[in-house]
């Protein structure tokens, strides 16, 4: 019985020092994005995700085109993707264009060419953070896990051991190039996703989904 109550302890120290390491993970203003001159501390946002914003004011129902330009992997050396291979970046860039223009494609015309009504929006891939194998998932049975994970998940905060991805968002007038709005924001699923603690990069696909769905939130 006492080995089985060490056990537990040890699993609880572990997931807090798990917590720890994936709690230290938080963007920055990255120096070597075009708009990083521009970008200031959001005090608006109170959930954490968009810690750093540059907005001004638009009609953004003023637009009805708009230009993707390919998603860039961020290489500066304050990037945020600890030791993840290249493949994996590669993997996520890739996940991250078609996620991003098919939200856009709902709202619209996606062009090639500058003009009018035509914003220019462009993506950069700061950081990711992997999901912890096998303990991700278990951690939302585990009792110290369900614990945590429930006041996360009351507070729309980051799972237990699960991944995330961090990037740069910058829009800019199509036809003028003025920068319109930028901002650097950190995405990871709800705190109980199962679906999302299972595999390396379920996580990190899963906030670009959120990432999505809150730029289209934006430009409606």
């Amino acid at each position: 019985m006492d080995r089985s109550i060490a056990l537990r302890g040890l699993g609880t120290l572990m997931l807090c020092v798990a917590m720890a390491g994936c709690a230290s993970v938080a963007p920055v203003p990255y120096s070597e994005m075009a708009s990083s001159a521009y970008l200031a501390p959001d005090k608006s946002d109170a959930s954490g995700r968009v810690p750093y914003r540059y907005s001004t004011p638009v009609d953004w129902r003023s637009y009805n085109k708009a230009i993707v330009d390919p998603v860039v992997v961020y290489r500066g050396r304050d990037h945020q993707f600890g030791d993840m291979s290249d493949k994996d970046k590669a993997t996520l860039a890739a996940y991250m264009q078609n996620c991003f223009a098919d939200r856009l494609r709902s709202r619209f015309a996606l062009v090639r060419e500058r003009g009018p009504n035509t914003l220019r929006i462009r993506l950069t891939l700061t950081g990711a953070v992997t999901n912890t194998p096998v303990l991700g998932t278990l951690s939302r049975f585990d009792m110290a896990g369900a614990v945590y994970n429930g006041v996360q998940a009351a507070r729309d905060g980051e799972g237990m051991m699960t991944g995330s991805v961090i990037y740069g968002v910058e829009i800019f007038d199509a036809s003028t190039s003025r920068l319109l709005s930028a901002f650097v924001t950190k995405q990871y699923p709800g705190a109980y996703d199962i679906k999302a603690s299972v595999g390396a990069l379920a996580a990190a696909t899963a906030g670009l989904d959120k990432g999505a769905d809150a730029l289209m939130a934006q430009l409606n």
